[in-house]
């Protein structure tokens, strides 16, 4: 069963609302074992809209039209359905009752344009609104078919849920074509997307024609690289096994081409991971933050229960706090004995069992002869201090969040080094 999504708006194509709602369907498809290969975007053009309707009918099973079901002039799906189904539209009196009593429940009038949202093509079932008050469509075309819901996110999923979802399963179900989609997000840091494609290449081409499991990379940003496997299996059971088989050979090829650098899986979050490691070694964690101004502590703290594991943290952002407070020896900053200094002193000062501290150069100047981008992370693990260098690219916000993140790697891997 394949199933395209078709979006309408042209606000979609002029990039002032994201398509937060085809993102949804494709994962609510997927959960449900339901390919969807395609995914459309069309601006509010009668021909266009009918052109990519057709499209989408010449390589799908069945269609999702998301928008253009309002009141409005540029609200024109429900003509082209019809004109792609070939039949009239025609108005249902019932329909119209219905969105009269939901202005006369608010006290309002309803407006004459309001009566285009009753206008229903000849033969197809309508999906009653609950949640507002254009209704959704359910289009046969021959042996295929297509849904239309209003573009509102809450009131797209009411109906998806309610009434879409059941009719795609069940005509599933008619094609004996059951199955299940699971996928697992494998997430990294410190390999670049090109690196980890070539690293886990001969499982990549070893799957390029399976119908079974997939690979993709997905780069994000300051979060790092992430390996999306997907497996389709006859049943839940049956899908996570291939899943669970695949995700070893995958790590094991990550592991040999870069060592430790997979942090988490799915939404585990690199805050997760670290704070994950200190509560099972019973440890607490305290930072001295001046590059970074907060951020790691700020990451931190969205971690559920932060407060049993995190003590606290110091932004020494001007050098004579780090002096006087930290106890680090007057004189340049931005060093690697000033970061192990800085560490020292946040794990006397807030009494903790490790402290993570970091210093460098944002830029766009120099700073104690360092280039901008230079960062040094200091590691206080019980008496053992140590530090880790790094280069980070970027202007200034992107090398002070890249190296929040990174100086929560470095803590993360001194972490599973310990005894």
């Amino acid at each position: 069963m394949r199933v395209e999504v078709v979006a309408v708006g042209t606000e979609l194509l002029l990039g002032q609302i994201p398509d937060t709602n085809s993102q949804w369907l494709g994962e609510r498809l997927a959960a449900h074992g339901i390919a969807s290969h395609f995914h459309q975007h069309v601006g509010d053009n009668h021909e266009r809209i009918v052109a990519a309707f057709r499209v989408a009918l010449s390589r799908s099973d069945a269609v999702i039209v998301c928008g253009g079901l309002g009141p409005t002039q540029d609200d024109i799906t429900r003509a082209a359905l019809a004109e792609v189904m070939g039949v009239e539209l025609v108005r249902h009196e019932e329909i119209v009752e219905r969105i009269r009593g939901f202005f006369v429940a608010r006290g309002r009038t309803m407006s004459d344009n309001n009566l285009l949202q009753a206008d229903v093509p000849v033969g197809a079932r309508v999906i009653e609104q609950v949640r507002g008050t254009a209704p959704g469509l359910i289009c046969p075309v021959g042996d295929q078919v297509m849904y239309a819901v209003p573009g509102v996110p809450y009131e797209m999923s009411d109906m998806f849920e309610r009434a879409i979802l059941p009719d795609l399963l069940e005509r599933q179900r008619r094609r004996g074509q059951t199955s299940v989609i699971v996928s697992r997000v494998i997430r990294t840091w410190g390999a670049s997307e090109s690196g980890l494609a070539e690293a886990v290449a001969e499982r990549f081409d070893a799957l390029i024609d399976s119908d079974r499991v997939t690979i993709a990379f997905l780069a994000s940003g300051i979060e790092g690289i992430k390996v999306r496997i997907t497996a389709r299996g006859n049943d839940r059971e049956h899908a996570l096994a291939l899943l669970d088989e695949e995700e070893q050979l995958v790590r094991a090829l990550i592991a040999s081409a870069f060592g430790d650098i997979i942090f988490g899986v799915d939404d585990e979050t690199m805050e997760f991971a670290v704070a994950s490691r200190l509560l099972a070694r019973g440890l607490s964690l305290g930072l001295a933050e001046s590059l970074t101004g907060g951020l790691i502590a700020s990451r931190l703290v969205n971690v559920v229960g932060a407060s049993t594991w995190f003590r606290g943290g110091l932004v020494s952002y001007a050098s004579e706090v780090k002096f006087d407070l930290l106890g680090v020896t007057p004189g340049p900053v931005v060093s690697a004995g000033a970061a192990e200094e800085m560490a020292r002193g946040a794990r006397k000062l807030l009494a903790c069992d490790v402290a993570l501290s970091v210093t460098g150069v944002a830029g766009p100047d120099q700073q104690d002869g360092q280039a901008p981008g230079t960062v040094f992370v200091g590691l206080a693990l019980g008496d053992e201090v140590s530090h880790v260098a790094l280069r980070v690219p970027g202007d200034r916000d992107r090398v002070r969040a890249f190296s929040a993140i990174g100086s929560l790697d470095a803590l993360r891997r001194a972490l599973d080094h310990l005894p």
